[in-house]
């Protein structure tokens, strides 16, 4: 719901305000008003979007079901439809390189919180070259 919401705040303010203008030329007198046009198709785009995931869902929701699923359990053996993700293999590989539980764990959420970091390193106040004349 958050991104879903993010998504309709990005076009409401898209559409109302326009692309960026890096030049700062005034660029208001040939502008044609596309707004509503843009918000219909956008709206338009969105109720065929909810009608075919609906029709799906209502219709035959198994479609999109994975058959493993209906397979009878073992409690003794993991099923071989899980296995670990791709996202996750930075994780496994920072767990098994270091032999300390705790130190393992410190590195693996120093790996992600210097993520936090990255935005803060860029420091220069202008654009890249391609916005300048």
């Amino acid at each position: 719901f958050v991104i879903a919401g993010a998504t309709m705040v990005h076009l409401l303010f898209l559409h109302q305000t326009g692309s960026n203008n890096p030049l700062g030329l005034n660029s208001g007198g040939d502008k044609v008003p596309f707004h509503p046009y843009f918000s219909y198709k956008d709206l338009l785009g969105f109720a065929v979007l909810l009608v075919v995931l609906a029709t799906i869902a209502l219709f035959t929701p198994n479609l999109l079901g994975d058959p493993d699923n209906f397979t009878p359990a073992n409690p003794l053996v993991t099923p071989p439809h899980i296995k670990p993700e791709w996202y996750f293999l930075f994780a496994y590989a920072i767990l098994r390189s270091i032999p300390d539980k705790l130190g393992g764990v410190l590195a693996l959420l120093a790996s992600i919180l210097v993520l936090l970091v990255v935005p803060f390193l860029h420091t220069c106040k202008l654009r890249g070259v391609t916005f300048r004349p």
